[in-house]
């Protein structure tokens, strides 16, 4: 039996106010070879569960093997929950009318296979090694200079006034 490559995705975001300025961090490793890699991005004005969602979709689109088995780990119970308890199933049937960051979730469903990934909640600030170096990631990021505009949240936002003032 072969045995198929494993991926590791360990992710978090992070958000000082929310909104506010925020970023992501993750930590990608290769199962059983010497390849752990780092990312992060920071965003001038953001929410924490964008940045939690954007984390796992951009750690998704980086992995160019096509067989390999992916696990990622999360301390956002609104993403794992999402996938897990297939609720992103109801938004997509619903054309995401009402759930907040619909292009995120979109975004997502192009990169996700059911497949090869799954998803596994783990307790944030617990020391749990690869977590608490996602949250020193994303934490780093939103502090950086020259953020990032978080055009989808800020499409987001505008549409939630009619012009009125309301």
């Amino acid at each position: 039996m072969i045995s198929k490559d494993q991926v590791h995705i360990y992710t978090d975001g992070a958000c000082s106010g929310n909104p506010g300025p925020g970023g992501y961090g993750i930590v990608m490793e290769w199962v059983g070879k010497a390849y752990v890699k780092e990312f992060s991005e920071g965003f001038q004005k953001t929410t924490n569960n964008r940045m939690e969602l954007l984390a796992v979709i951009v750690a998704l689109e980086k992995i160019k093997a096509d067989k390999v088995e992916i696990t990622v780990f999360s301390d956002s119970k609104y993403v794992v929950d999402a996938v897990e308890k297939k609720w992103l199933l109801g938004w997509q049937k619903k054309r995401f009318n009402k759930v907040k960051n619909p292009d995120l979730w979109k975004r997502f469903l192009v990169i996700y296979n059911a497949k090869n990934t799954t998803f596994k909640w783990v307790k944030g600030h617990n020391n749990h090694t690869q977590n608490e170096r996602c949250d020193q990631l994303a934490v780093q990021a939103a502090k950086r200079e020259n953020l990032t505009i978080d055009l989808g949240y800020s499409t987001q936002e505008s549409t939630l006034f009619d012009g009125n003032g309301d």
